[in-house]
């Protein structure tokens, strides 16, 4: 018998605040590697782009793997929520129109997890575009075309 997948219950306690920064993790719809086409990737650079240029997130760094996303950020006039909703519906429209596809793109849900006060936020960025590296992908993170990061 086939589980039930159990994105509902990351939904479960999540609160956002306004100034607070969040490492988000989204996963590709049945983790299809999609993002191994560079112009894909850069579809989803645009819209992370907007989603900070339009005031609802400060982004501080993300890396686009071949089948998911890590993003930090600060809230600004958004909630999480709007947040996630926003980037995966245009996302999802603007990548299922170059793939020439419909439906589903990105899995229901998303992992989140509030950066406290006391964490370097630097680490977490590191942590974040080091993902190339640990997966095996590139040997050098410059070699990786798909991260960005505020303090460079």
């Amino acid at each position: 018998m086939l589980q039930k997948p159990n994105s509902h219950l990351l939904r479960r306690g999540r609160y956002s605040e306004s100034g607070r920064a969040y490492l988000v993790t989204v996963v590709v719809y049945q983790r299809r590697p999609v993002f191994n086409d560079l112009h894909l990737g850069r579809l989803l650079v645009a819209e992370l782009k907007q989603t900070h240029d339009s005031g609802l997130v400060d982004s501080l760094a993300w890396a686009i793997m071949p089948d998911h996303l890590h993003w930090l950020f600060e809230l600004r006039e958004a909630t999480l929520s709007q947040v996630m909703r926003r980037v995966k519906s245009r996302s999802t429209l603007t990548i299922n129109r170059a793939r020439r596809t419909h439906g589903a793109f990105w899995q229901s849900g998303y992992h989140d997890r509030a950066v406290r006060a006391e964490e370097d936020l630097i680490k977490v960025a590191r942590y974040i575009i080091a993902n190339p590296l640990r997966a095996g992908l590139v040997d050098h993170v410059g070699d990786y075309s798909l991260w960005d990061a505020a303090w460079l």
